[in-house]
């Protein structure tokens, strides 16, 4: 009988790309018989991997590479799956000596569709792509979806939540780690009166004033403004609670994602055929097509290159939340 193997998966960051490695994850675990799986990524993602029951051992990249790197030679891997491949990915993997399996990035790919709107990415999720990197080994996705585990810990009791939105309620993320990524503060206050449901706001402290914005808009009995007061595995048990999800192109939707949630996500300057949808769930794209400036960016920028932030002002808001009409329909 052959040992078992012990196998490192590199990605440093970030929230939502960390949550979409979690099918190789459990893939590399079920279906490799004593398989052991360590996962490297940055101190600031701890919570996202510390409660997966697939993961074997984690490591984190805070201060030193140099440090990082002797920590992990001494584990002595069969292999690495670099699902990250940037400069110091590549320094681990040359300083380990392991056979590696490395994650196509398609930056060519991606800056012919973001320069000259040339799109020629394959019409494949990232999901599956990085689940390409371990198909020599012999592992193959087995359609569960993403993974996200929430700690009894972090469970949010509705005790904690107003009355009015303790039996139900919609999640909206309004994050995003550019400002191109989300609507502008008046889009979302009318998408909130869209809705027309009690929202629960998601997001980071850096969120919470366009947050209060909103709650001095349109009410506190419509909005609940839960920016920055809980962390992330809250927040995760937050959209867990929530009829449906809206989300900007963020970690959250991620999230929603992997619990299974429908969710309504909204694009401006990025676009779904990047490959980075919400995955295995029920979904609706809120978009500007058409757009000749569309993609601006692989990732975002602090305001919009042309002036005119197009994709987001020109967004129109003409869907039927459906579940929604089916709860008003009953009362």
């Amino acid at each position: 009988m052959a040992p078992p193997v012990k196998i490192l998966v590199l990605r440093f960051s970030s929230i939502g790309d960390i949550v979409l490695t979690t099918p190789v994850v459990r893939c590399l675990k079920q279906q490799l018989p004593g398989a052991e799986v360590h996962f490297c990524t940055k101190r600031a993602y701890q919570s996202i991997v510390d409660h997966n029951p697939y993961i074997d051992k984690r490591y984190f990249l805070e201060d030193s590479l140099s440090d990082l790197i002797r920590q992990l030679r001494a584990e002595r891997y069969d292999y690495v799956i670099d699902l990250h491949n940037n400069l110091r990915t590549r320094l681990i993997k040359l300083s380990l000596g392991a056979k590696s399996y490395s994650f196509d990035k398609l930056n060519l790919r991606k800056w012919f569709y973001v320069r000259w709107k040339v799109n020629a990415m394959p019409n494949v999720h990232i999901v599956d792509r990085y689940m390409a990197t371990v198909q020599a080994l012999g592992v193959q996705n087995d359609g569960r979806g993403l993974d996200f585990f929430i700690p009894y810990k972090d469970q949010v009791e509705t005790e904690w939540l107003p009355d009015t939105h303790r039996h139900d309620y919609v999640a909206y993320a309004i994050g995003g780690q550019h400002a191109t990524k989300k609507l502008p503060l008046l889009r979302m206050i009318e998408l909130c009166w869209k809705i027309d449901h009690p929202i629960i706001l998601l997001g980071g402290k850096e969120d919470r004033e366009v947050g209060d914005e909103i709650v001095r808009a349109i009410g506190k009995r419509m909005i609940y403004n839960a920016c920055g007061q809980y962390n992330l595995n809250q927040s995760a048990s937050l959209l867990q609670g929530a009829r449906v999800v809206f989300s900007h192109d963020t970690g959250l939707m991620h999230i929603a994602a992997a619990l299974k949630k429908k969710v309504y996500s909204i694009w401006g300057n990025t676009t779904p055929q990047l490959g980075m949808y919400p995955y295995k769930t029920p979904y609706v794209v809120i978009e500007k097509t058409g757009l000749e400036c569309r993609p601006c960016s692989k990732i975002g920028f602090d305001q919009c290159p042309l002036k005119h932030f197009k994709c987001m002002n020109e967004l129109q808001f003409d869907f039927e939340v459906k579940e929604l009409r089916k709860k008003k329909n009953l009362e």
